[in-house]
């Protein structure tokens, strides 16, 4: 969402001296957005744990949020125009997103809804036959885990309740000792962006697409909200939505087909027999929020997006013809595409190494010419709040009996990835970062093997951080720096933000908890709610027993395929730097293997061809006027699908879902 013109973001102003409101963190501010917290994982969770519907933290713009920002828009312009000086200034409504958007993330996919029933399934999903208590029972770290099923038995059966002494006891140990585990890492994170932002931000000027939408909307200079293209776009996309909601409840209303499984049967259809069946799984869809986004990011990514989607599958269907897919994991796109993120990371770091040197000499006392009187805290606590950190995470690491040389290597691999993401989203926004399968335990097993040096306890060590590396769609980290840019750009100070980023952590972790272990007592995991809660749980432990039970030697396949995607990524991106015109994007063959991607190739092929054809024809300023239609078809199927979802929750019954 890089394509936004400079003139529709506002510069950073001085907050006014006499408005306490423009402070952004007021009292008010923070206590509305710490009350809507709860509220927002119970929402967060209800679609995508009990319900299994609308997905919205797999993309990067979470939808949820968006609404509640223009929700929160609409009733400040009603208390405005009758009590002007009790309305929410703008930085106060930013400040209410932040937090929404940080509990968003950990209630989200991919973090508690995976860690939550983790912390019961190795008990409960053990059985005679999958041996689970002799294979890797032995090697947990019992403090992590409620093992008494008079306790969790409630939460698979369901319709009980979770507010019994015994059973918020139970759960109480695990929850908060994970609790601090995340408020460290959230922490850590926080630390890099500090060292990070003025780089980042004010030397390379990256334009941190995701952060247009809210700036947008809360802009009372842009005046978006006044723009026709935006209403002709909100109109699109909201009768689609609306027509698709109401086949729902009358069939008889035609459906408009825009979702990728209304597809699905067809794609299977199409794909069948040798050698195309190597193409199964292939995708198609016509979301018009992706469309919208689509037309805002930058055309060499969108191209290189949908070009590096179908160059995945042509290296399937050339395997299949070559006989090469017999070989298990050929063409190993998986590992292609995590060193494709470890690349992004070693180029991004490489070209800050001086402004990183200088921080670093800074915080150990060298003299030097470095203000961060502006950061959202002072260098030196970054710096020290890193090195602190990684020694929790490694004494934690012993702690669940890990050893030493594999936490090193393993949170190593994670802060590349969390690093390769977080700049991604700040130069070019693209929609989706999944890399499943991608994550450090893949490394270390493809790597070393899986037998002697690894062996069985730091395997099933590894598992316990499976939660947050399952995939990395809902990453807090590039978050928080997007939240440093909307303070930036609009005139607070980070370091309060910073305060309430923290605190926003803490208690959004509790709220997630407490909104996932609601929902299993009350719909029960084996009963009621959608396969995903108990899935979640046993997925790693599955994992966990084929790895014990048929342990694999290091895979030198692999091991080159991890060089051949670190080797392109860094010739992708040196071709970029020699050659203004190159049109192939590092980021699109880093990103676009993911399962996100396989939803979206097709909108973004549209909208890049869509926004080629204006910028030959009528030139850049027809496309800049183009853009509030754009933003209009994201706000459109946003505000009018979530609720559809709303409703379908209100309900108890399934209703549409405009995602997946």
């Amino acid at each position: 969402m890089a394509a936004i013109d400079d003139t529709t973001v506002e510069t950073q102003a001085p907050p006014d001296a006499l408005d306490r409101r423009a402070r952004g963190v007021t009292a008010r501010s923070v206590l509305l957005a710490f009350a809507l917290l709860p509220l927002n994982a119970y929402w967060v969770t209800q679609m995508e744990v009990i319900r299994y519907e609308g997905h919205p933290t797999t993309v990067s713009l979470f939808y949820n949020c968006v609404f509640a920002l223009a929700l929160l828009v609409l009733l400040n312009a009603l208390v405005a125009r009758f009590a002007p000086r009790k309305a929410l200034h703008r930085n106060e409504l930013i400040v209410v997103y932040v937090v929404l958007a940080i509990g968003s993330s950990l209630a989200g996919h991919d973090t508690i809804q995976i860690i939550a029933p983790q912390i019961v399934c190795p008990w409960e999903g053990a059985t005679p036959e999958n041996k689970w208590a002799d294979l890797f029972q032995p090697y947990l770290p019992r403090f992590l885990f409620l093992t008494d099923e008079n306790l969790y038995g409630g939460a698979f059966t369901g319709s009980t309740s979770l507010y019994r002494w015994d059973r918020i006891a139970g759960w109480g140990k695990p929850v908060l000792i994970w609790t601090a585990f995340i408020v460290v890492l959230l922490f850590q994170m926080l630390c890099f962006n500090v060292i990070l932002r003025s780089r980042w931000m004010d030397r390379e000027k990256l334009t941190y697409p995701i952060t247009h939408m809210p700036l947008e909307m809360t802009s009372e200079r842009t005046q978006l909200f006044r723009n026709r293209y935006l209403w002709i776009g909100f109109g699109i996309a909201a009768a689609i939505d609306s027509v698709n909601g109401l086949h729902g409840f009358f069939p008889a209303v035609p459906e408009i087909k825009v979702r990728v499984v209304q597809y699905d049967a067809y794609m299977r259809d199409l794909f069948k027999g040798f050698p195309w069946g190597a193409l199964a799984g292939t995708r198609l869809s016509f979301y018009p929020f992706a469309i919208g986004m689509g037309l805002l990011l930058p055309t060499d990514l969108a191209f290189s997006s949908w070009f590096f989607y179908l160059f995945w599958r042509v290296q399937h269907l050339v395997s299949a013809l070559l006989g090469l897919n017999k070989i298990p994991s050929f063409p190993y796109v998986e590992e292609q595409s995590t060193a494709a993120y470890f690349g992004l990371c070693l180029f991004a770091l490489w070209m800050g190494r001086d402004h990183v040197k200088q921080v670093f000499l800074h915080a150990f006392g060298a003299p030097g010419d470095l203000d961060d009187r502006r950061e959202g805290m002072p260098y030196r606590w970054a710096v020290w709040g890193l090195l602190a950190g990684a020694a929790f995470m490694l004494i934690f690491s012993y702690y669940i009996r890990m050893s030493l040389w594999i936490a090193v290597v393993f949170f190593a691999c994670y802060w590349m990835v969390s690093l390769a993401v977080t700049r991604v989203r700040a130069e070019l926004g693209p929609p989706a970062h999944d890399l499943h399968r991608g994550g450090p335990d893949y490394v270390i097993t493809n790597l070393f093997g899986m037998g002697s040096p690894i062996g069985a306890q730091n395997l099933t060590s590894m598992t316990q951080y499976f939660w947050f590396n399952r995939a990395y769609r809902a990453h807090t980290m590039p978050i928080q720096l997007e939240a440093y840019k909307l303070a930036d750009q609009s005139g607070m100070a980070l370091r309060p933000l910073t305060a309430v980023m923290m605190a926003a952590g803490v208690l959004g972790t509790l709220c997630a908890f407490w909104a996932n272990i609601h929902g299993y007592y009350a719909y029960g995991m084996s009963a009621k709610m959608s396969f995903v809660g108990r899935y979640f749980g046993v997925e790693p432990y599955n994992r966990l027993q084929s790895w014990i039970s048929a342990p694999q030697p290091a895979n030198p396949s692999k091991a080159v395929a991890y060089l051949v995607g670190l080797a392109f990524t860094l010739g992708l991106m040196a071709l970029r730097v020699r050659f203004v015109w190159w049109p192939f994007h590092p980021v699109g063959y880093a990103i676009s293997s993911s399962w996100s991607m396989n939803c979206l190739w097709m909108p973004i092929l549209i909208a890049w061809a869509t926004k080629l054809l204006i910028m030959r024809y009528a030139g850049p300023k027809a496309f800049q006027r183009a853009i509030p239609l754009a933003l209009g078809l994201i706000l459109g199927e946003f505000i009018v699908g979530s609720l559809w979802c709303l409703l379908g929750i209100a309900l108890q019954r399934s209703t549409y879902s405009f995602w997946v």
